[in-house]
C-alpha cells in the first residue's frame, strides 16, 4: 500500500498548488489518494466517460512551463509513478475534485473527498490570513512613507540655503527667521562666532546657550551688563555648526 495513504497525518494541503490563479491538485496525487488501481489512467477513463461534467474551470492540462514551475520534488514523484517527465498532467480545481469523487468507483472515494475538501478550506484560511497580514504591512509601510515624504517636503524648501561672499544681510535675515521659530530656547554651537552673533541675539527674547571653544570674554561681559538672555559655554568637543530650537 502506498505510504502516502498509510499515513494518517498526510498533509493534503502540501499537494495543493496555485496555478493560473486557482488552487488545484495534480491528477497523479488524486489517483494516489483515491487508491486508483491504474493510477491516472483510472481518472482519465472516469473523466472521459463523463466529460460533460468537467469543464475547464473544473479541470485543465498544464503547459510545459507550468510543469517546470512545480517543485523538483514533484518531478521526482511523477517519474517515480512511472510517468515520463514530458507527460503533461491534468489538474483539478476544488469543484473538479468534488465532481471526480462522484464518478470514481474506489472504496475510499467518499472519505478521501471529505479530507480533500477540508484541505481546500484550510488553504483558503491560510491565504486569507496571509493576505490580511500582508495588507496590514503594506498599510503601515505606506503610512511610514507618507510621513517621511511630508517631513522631507517640509524641510526641502526651507533648509537648503546657500550664501555667497557679500550676502551678509541675507544670512543675517535668515538667522533671525530661524530664531523666531523657537518658542522658548535656542542652543547655538559654533566655534567661529564673534561679536556679530551677540548683536543678532540682542534682538531675541528667547533664552540662548552659546557653545564655542573660545570667545572674547570682554565682549560677552559687556553684553551681560545689558542683556540676560545668553549663557556662554566654552567647549571644544564640537567641530560643526548647529542651531537647536527648543532642545
Amino acid at each position: 500500500m502506498n505510504a502516502l495513504i498509510e499515513k494518517e497525518d498526510t498533509k493534503i494541503e502540501d499537494m495543493i498548488y496555485e496555478i493560473r490563479g486557482k488552487q488545484v491538485m495534480l491528477d497523479s496525487d488524486l489517483a494516489k489518494l483515491y487508491k486508483c488501481a491504474n493510477g491516472t489512467k483510472t481518472i482519465n477513463l472516469a473523466v472521459k466517460r463523463h466529460i460533460n461534467r468537467f469543464p475547464e474551470r473544473f479541470m485543465f492540462q498544464l503547459t510545459d512551463e507550468e510543469v517546470k514551475n512545480i517543485s523538483r520534488f514533484q518531478f521526482e514523484t511523477l517519474k517515480g509513478r512511472g510517468h515520463n517527465i514530458k507527460y503533461l498532467p491534468y489538474v483539478f480545481t476544488e469543484q473538479g475534485v468534488a465532481m471526480l469523487a462522484t464518478v470514481l468507483r474506489t472504496p475510499v472515494a467518499e472519505e478521501v473527498s471529505i479530507r480533500i475538501m477540508d484541505a481546500f478550506v484550510t488553504m483558503r484560511k491560510y491565504i486569507s490570513n496571509d493576505l490580511m497580514e500582508y495588507s496590514k504591512m503594506l498599510i503601515n509601510h505606506e503610512n511610514r512613507l507618507s510621513l517621511l515624504e511630508n517631513i522631507f517636503d517640509n524641510f526641502k524648501d526651507k533648509n537648503n540655503h546657500i550664501f555667497f561672499e557679500g550676502q551678509i544681510y541675507d544670512a543675517y535675515s535668515l538667522m533671525l527667521k530661524i530664531f523666531d521659530k523657537a518658542k522658548e530656547s535656542i542652543i547655538i554651537i559654533d566655534n567661529y562666532i564673534d561679536k556679530n552673533i551677540l548683536d543678532i541675539l540682542s534682538n531675541t527674547n528667547k533664552k540662548v546657550i552659546l557653545v564655542t571653544n573660545k570667545y572674547n570674554n570682554i565682549d560677552y561681559g559687556k553684553y551681560k551688563e545689558q542683556y540676560n538672555n545668553v549663557t556662554l559655554v566654552v567647549n571644544n568637543s564640537f567641530h560643526d555648526r548647529f542651531i537647536i530650537l527648543d532642545k
